[in-house]
């Protein structure tokens, strides 16, 4: 009969038969990036002590006393040679936190640190935090902004879904400590706001997206862009959308920044998700844009449609249907990690290069926001393909 002992060694041997197992590219693929068989984290990764009470006299039957529901949506940044990923962790409790798991290879073998983030409160505590992006800034400052979720207080009596929604500001030095600053002052809700990782004109720059509601954005074009003071009282007093949304297109519903854009010689890259309504409910795809590097506002390369959207198991989940990223890494040989979750369950990684990407964003033919003209796009290439066929 196997003793409490025997029982706790099963579980961190099975835990670490996981977390150690080895992540190989996927089959196929479409020249552009590299999918892996695993995911890199699930709510199965998350240390046993975490999940367990270990003591036998307090949890005799060995149950399961802090559940864990997903593990997603994560900030991304190599930190000492390592590959760190900020974890939006759920528990079944519904409330999610902050966690850093890292990796020696950023595709495989990610540990959870040993303690969740403490995140101090803001003046008026959140509820509920997510979806953390990481900027090392060139002020020497690690920021992470996040979404701070509130519940509506002006809902009417009784609705205990309406929420609010805020851009949470935290910074650090060493991802253990952090400072919470002041929430963003804006005019409107804010979900996926993403800072800069250089000044601008002197100033803090921040990707945005204004809502009308905590789901919806209604009258809210696209994806913002607002300069800002300073961080520890940041208020966005101007707003311009620089990526707009379009009738019938991966982005008509809503679309945000995912992860902060990377600097390349051709201009500044972008990752960010669109959503379209269908008849299975909101659909979340990742798409990519450029902006010019001396006018960070300006669009210079905008390739239609995804770049990158469900597949397989990963379509199925809590919220299914849905990718989503908010962190990236770039090595220095141009090696790009990109982190995205699947169905606000587990967290995936594909690789690309810089290279890879922008020759993606720069030579795919842009939306011409019409079926005909769809047409006439792949009569280019097909009449371009047969000519060289035929040589």
């Amino acid at each position: 009969m196997k003793t409490f002992k025997d029982k706790i060694q099963e579980l961190f041997a099975e835990h670490e038969q996981l977390i150690t197992r080895v992540n190989k590219p996927a089959a196929g693929g479409n020249g552009l990036f590299t999918r892996y068989e695993h995911p890199i984290l699930t709510a199965a990764h998350t240390p046993v002590f975490w999940r367990y009470d270990l003591d036998e006299e307090t949890n005799p039957f060995l149950m399961e006393r802090i559940g864990m529901n997903a593990t997603l949506n994560s900030g991304a940044m190599k930190w000492h040679g390592k590959y760190l990923l900020v974890v939006r962790v759920e528990g079944a409790d519904r409330k999610s936190f902050f966690a850093v798991a890292e990796s020696p290879n950023g595709i495989d073998n990610f540990r959870f640190w040993d303690y969740p983030v403490t995140l101090p409160e803001d003046v008026v505590p959140a509820t509920n935090v997510y979806d953390m992006r990481l900027t090392a800034h060139e002020d020497g400052w690690i920021y992470g902004i996040f979404c701070a979720e509130r519940h509506d207080e002006a809902a009417s009596a009784g609705d205990l879904s309406s929420a609010t929604a805020t851009a949470g500001i935290a910074r650090t030095r060493d991802l253990k400590n952090w400072e919470r600053l002041p929430d963003l002052k804006t005019k409107s809700q804010q979900r996926n706001v993403v800072l800069h990782s250089e000044f601008v004109d002197g100033k803090y720059a921040l990707y945005t997206r204004p809502q009308d509601g905590f789901i919806d954005a209604g009258s809210g074009g696209g994806i913002g862009w607002a300069l800002v003071e300073d961080m520890t009282n940041a208020e966005v007093r101007e707003e311009k959308i620089i990526d707009q949304r379009y009738y019938h297109t991966i982005k008509e519903v809503k679309n945000g920044e995912g992860p902060h854009p990377i600097k390349t010689s051709q201009g500044w890259l972008h990752l960010a998700h669109g959503v379209r309504g269908c008849a299975a409910g909101l659909r979340y795809v990742l798409y990519m844009y450029m902006t010019s590097l001396e006018d960070p506002t300006k669009l210079t390369a905008t390739p239609a449609g995804f770049f990158m959207a469900p597949e397989g198991e990963e379509r199925i989940g809590d919220v299914s249907n849905v990718l989503f990223t908010n962190g990236w890494i770039v090595d220095e040989d141009g090696k790009v990690f990109i982190y995205y979750a699947s169905s606000d369950t587990r967290m995936h990684v594909a690789t690309s290069t810089v290279d890879q990407l922008v020759d993606y964003c720069m030579h795919t033919p842009a939306d011409g926001f019409t079926s005909s003209a769809s047409v006439e796009t792949l009569k280019k290439q097909i009449e371009k393909n047969l000519r060289l066929l035929k040589k």
